[in-house]
């Protein structure tokens, strides 16, 4: 174990016992550290993680985000047009992400607009991308998912 103060990723609390994971990137640091972890709370972890990335599963969500980080701002009304999608339908999705702190939102008038709420949002869509590249062949075979 390191001398620096080890912490969980998620909650920011110093855990006690339990497993050690050797992969995880301290966040202010930048390097890695093992930390112990419970065997209960890594599956609540794990079960979090894996909901907040189920934010980014659906077609549409991606698109939206891709659009608010190549054009900015946008009302509900731009990416109606932009999508060529039901309005019901792009707001719902936008719901799911301001619920997961990909974009948040502000009202002007009668229009609500949408930016992207986080400057990590287009760096873990770019590696993402970069991963993609990568292992494209095998994912566009891929079965399982």
């Amino acid at each position: 174990m390191g001398t620096h103060e080890e912490m969980d990723l998620i909650t920011g609390e110093t855990p006690r016992g339990g497993e050690v994971d050797q992969g995880a990137l301290h966040p202010r640091l930048g390097r890695r550290f093992a930390r112990r972890v419970e065997p209960q709370e890594a599956r609540r972890q794990a079960e979090l993680l894996a909901k907040y990335f189920r934010g980014l599963t659906d077609v549409t969500r991606l698109r939206i985000l891709d659009l608010l980080i190549r054009e900015g701002e946008l009302n509900v009304s731009e990416l109606v047009e932009r999508l060529d999608q039901p309005q019901g339908r792009v707001s719902s999705h936008l719901a799911c992400l301001r619920d997961c702190g990909y974009v948040s939102a502000r009202r002007e008038g009668k229009f609500v607009y949408y930016r992207v709420a986080d400057q990590r949002v287009p760096l873990l869509l770019a590696l993402a991308k970069d991963m993609l590249a990568d292992h494209a062949e095998a994912i566009i075979a891929c079965t399982r998912m």
